[in-house]
């Protein structure tokens, strides 16, 4: 099993999650981040931290975010590994939340 970063965390990319990580498991892209599913250990670490809950356990991961799965794994291929925090994107604030952010995913 693996943990999975969602939909909510496109535009947003708070990253309190990568410094608890004892694998370093996270992936960084222009305006997401990704959990490379052949490095999680499932150690559930990551998940408390997301100030917007965008991260799912594989098995609590809600029916319409089910493709996440699936990116999550193919990016983690191309973007590279973020280890510390940073600051999130100057306007994460406003687009916590919103629903239908999937057509904003950079790669």
């Amino acid at each position: 099993m693996t943990f999975v970063v969602t939909e909510d965390c496109i535009q947003c990319k708070y990253t309190d999650c990568v410094e608890v990580c004892p694998v370093d498991c996270f992936h960084e892209g222009p305006n997401f981040l990704v959990i490379d599913p052949e490095e999680c250990i499932d150690c559930t670490l990551c998940e408390p931290e997301c100030p917007i809950e965008a991260i799912y356990a594989e098995e609590d991961l809600p029916a319409d975010q089910q493709q996440f799965l699936e990116i999550n794994a193919e990016l983690a291929k191309l973007w590279p590994v973020i280890t510390s925090k940073k600051d999130p994107l100057p306007e994460a604030d406003e687009w916590a939340g919103k629903p239908g952010k999937l057509q904003y995913l950079k790669r």
